[in-house]
């Protein structure tokens, strides 16, 4: 593995054990087996490490809770995302971390952005698949990362009163019937 690999994984599971706010570069390098100016050389800084990690954390998550191509419902995937918050519940805290460092940090919020802005599509593509104008796509994927966001911060802050995939799936029924 080489060094900007080893740094990549030190980098996650400082993530996961320290969190994005809490994690140092003296962190990151001494779980690697190297030091603080590999991370610079790499990465560019600390924070374009940390951003790395955590955009390949969520973004192979993520790949878990999708079947592009399938004729699956969209209710199936909101199912299995909110069940899957448990087990990465590490990786959601350093997510939402991550969000509350984008004001200060605009390195942070150059890099969500950007991957907010490759997803939105994408999402309504394969969770929805909806295969008309991409503004009406842009909006689908807006408000499905706005939905399992919110459920995720509900599920950190109370795991045993956040609603369950079904009781989203009920709500959300509930909510489009109200619409038209």
């Amino acid at each position: 593995m080489s060094q900007r690999e080893r740094l990549l994984e030190a980098a996650k599971r400082c993530l996961e054990e320290r969190g994005f706010a809490r994690t140092s570069s003296r962190d990151i390098a001494a779980a690697a087996g190297a030091n603080h100016a590999a991370i610079n050389y790499h990465y560019g800084s600390k924070d374009g490490l940390l951003i790395a990690a955590l955009m390949e954390t969520v973004e192979a998550w993520g790949d878990t809770l999708v079947k592009p191509g399938t004729d699956e419902p969209a209710e199936a995937s909101l199912r299995r995302t909110v069940e899957s918050y448990p087990e990465n519940r590490p990786m959601i805290v350093s997510a939402l971390e991550s969000l509350a460092q984008a004001e200060r940090i605009p390195e942070v919020r150059e890099a969500t952005a950007e991957a907010f802005e490759r997803h939105r599509v994408q999402l309504a593509r394969d969770v929805y698949g909806y295969e008309g104008d991409e503004r009406t796509a842009r909006a689908m994927g807006s408000i499905h990362m706005a939905l399992t966001a919110g459920l995720a911060e509900q599920f950190l802050i109370d795991p045993e009163r956040a609603p369950t995939g079904e009781e989203v799936a009920l709500g959300l029924r509930a909510i489009f019937n109200q619409m038209v």
